[in-house]
């Protein structure tokens, strides 16, 4: 990447030596993942079954699409928290609101309770909007370059760890309901009490100025303007012709979350339901390691790496819709409820684990394209937190519209659908520059170097 180049040229490289263990950006991904295990990860847990292990979809997605709507605004405002409390004040502050998310969905599920369900998702909204662009920003600079697409699977593979934890616990607890409904309360105790360790594991984190990478870089992720101008200047990147062409691309990835959740609460039982929530953990750290490795093939030029990732991912995504909008066209009529002891069962619930390995490898490529077309440290935590908050605005879209009965049956799936065909050109033009500009084959030249040391 470009910032690596300028703080190069600029002396700012240091003598490399032996790395302390707990200064290692192996294990600063470490901290970041098990944080992403208790926030993220167990909520992606608890969604994974389907609308929140709720019987019936239309609160909590009414819930998510609230959440999201406020981390439009934390994003938006996170590099100026990050001017006064640091990168690792961030992510301890974006930790604390999950436990309040699990708490609500325990009372809605135990007792029928309302009220806690939208508050929890409020306070989750708030500090989940700072958490996510933090580690996003964490993420794409702290690791060496050659080395970042493996870091970044081995950081989401945490998260999706918390996915399978989520999903075991349900599995076994709920293995014998084979007919539709909640979940098991006793589910959310379990995951209430992780994500109250997410805080404590936060400051385990290394300052970027104490982070000792193998190329001898400096971490840089200090933001030095007032509040007015790094909201002047975010608004600035997000004006950036290259993140302007990429919105329908980063829409088309994560609208699609709410809707495979949505689709295995309409049309699974609550067991079949919890194997989702299981296997979906699974897949997703097989796709996001395997992308991970690819993007690190630095004898690969990175132009090819850019753009046979996304011919796939593009052609892949592409063949899910297709076969899930024949199936929720088809269920509208038949109004199924899938066992899986039942016939067809397989048929029904292939699309779903597809579309999360989709989203999983869509999410990956997005931190990617981030860091390539990044041009500072600065930069870095802007695109971050404008990548997250657009993430966030699609899927307060996408949980929104979930939250209508009607368009939540079919209606979200056609869109999907749609959106993935109009932002296959504009992002092509921003992938199709990677690797083409000589600041590029610098970099490139610089990590096959690195490699020899």
């Amino acid at each position: 990447m470009s910032t690596e180049i300028g703080s190069a040229e600029e002396g700012q490289r240091r003598t490399v030596s032996p790395a302390k263990w707990y200064r290692t950006p192996f294990y600063n991904a470490t901290i970041l993942g098990f944080c992403s295990l208790a926030a993220p990860g167990l909520w992606g847990a608890m969604n994974s079954l389907g609308a929140g292990g709720a019987q019936s979809p239309y609160l909590v997605n009414t819930a998510n699409a609230l959440t999201f709507c406020l981390m439009i605004v934390s994003c938006w405002f996170t590099s100026s928290i990050v001017r006064y409390i640091g990168i690792k004040g961030a992510l301890v502050i974006g930790t604390i609101g999950f436990a309040p998310y699990s708490a609500g969905l325990y009372l809605n599920n135990r007792y029928g309770v309302d009220w806690l369900v939208i508050l929890g998702a409020a306070l989750c909204g708030i500090s989940a909007g700072i958490f996510w662009a933090a580690e996003a920003a964490i993420a794409i600079a702290y690791p060496e370059p050659r080395n970042r697409g493996r870091m970044i699977a081995y950081w989401i593979t945490w998260t999706c760890a918390g996915r399978i934890l989520g999903g075991s616990i349900s599995l076994g607890l709920n293995s014998e309901k084979n007919e539709t409904g909640s979940v098991s309360y006793k589910v959310y105790l379990i995951f209430i009490a992780l994500q109250c360790l997410g805080p404590f594991v936060a400051l385990l984190l290394n300052r970027p100025s104490k982070v000792q990478r193998s190329d001898g870089v400096p971490v840089e992720l200090d933001i030095t303007g007032n509040p007015w101008q790094e909201l002047r200047a975010t608004t600035k990147s997000f004006l950036n012709k290259k993140f302007l062409l990429l919105i329908f691309w980063i829409g088309q990835g994560v609208y699609s979350e709410a809707v495979y959740y949505t689709y295995i609460a309409l049309w699974f039982s609550v067991r079949g339901r919890a194997l989702g929530s299981f296997l979906s953990g699974i897949v997703s750290i097989i796709g996001s390691n395997l992308l991970g490795v690819w993007l690190d093939q630095n004898q690969i030029t990175l132009k090819l790496r850019a753009r046979w990732a996304y011919i796939v991912i593009m052609a892949t995504q592409g063949a899910w819709w297709i076969w899930l909008t024949i199936n929720v066209t088809e269920f509208r009529r038949t109004a199924p409820a899938y066992d899986w002891a039942d016939p067809g069962f397989g048929r029904a619930f292939g699309p779903f684990i597809f579309l999360v390995i989709g989203f999983q490898i869509n999410y990956i490529f997005a931190f990617f394209l981030i860091g390539e077309i990044s041009e500072s440290p600065q930069e870095t935590i802007r695109l971050a937190a404008l990548l997250r908050g657009t993430e966030s605005a699609w899927q307060a879209i996408s949980y929104g519209l979930g939250a209508v009965p009607l368009f939540a049956l079919v209606g979200s799936t056609y869109l999907n659908f749609a959106l993935w065909a109009v932002s296959i050109v504009p992002a092509w033009l921003v992938v199709s520059k990677i690797g083409t500009k000589p600041k590029d084959s610098a970099v490139e030249t610089k990590d096959e170097s690195d490699l020899t040391k």
